[in-house]
């Protein structure tokens, strides 16, 4: 395992909200251009990594979701997967 690999191990345990919380914080460090190349390339594969577990948690979340479908009288007849468009 790399050293980036180890540094990146906490992500797996993050919310979505925490992840995408510190994504925001890189994209925003990066566009100041204040941070030295080294850094900057180690933040950005940081991001990607957040990026990939954010994508991640969304799919999840979107195969749980369901579409319910109404009977003629307006009542639950059930319910059924969200189409994937």
């Amino acid at each position: 395992m790399s050293d980036n690999q180890k540094g990146n191990d906490d992500i797996a345990a993050m919310s979505f909200e925490q992840a995408l919380d510190q994504l925001e914080k890189i994209v925003a460090s990066l566009e100041t251009g204040d941070v030295p190349l080294n850094r900057s390339i180690e933040i950005y594969e940081r991001g990607e990594a957040l990026k990939t577990h954010c994508e991640k948690l969304l799919k999840a979340a979107e195969d749980r979701i369901e579409k319910i479908r109404l009977d003629r009288n307006g009542g639950v007849a059930g319910t059924e997967p969200l189409d994937a468009e």
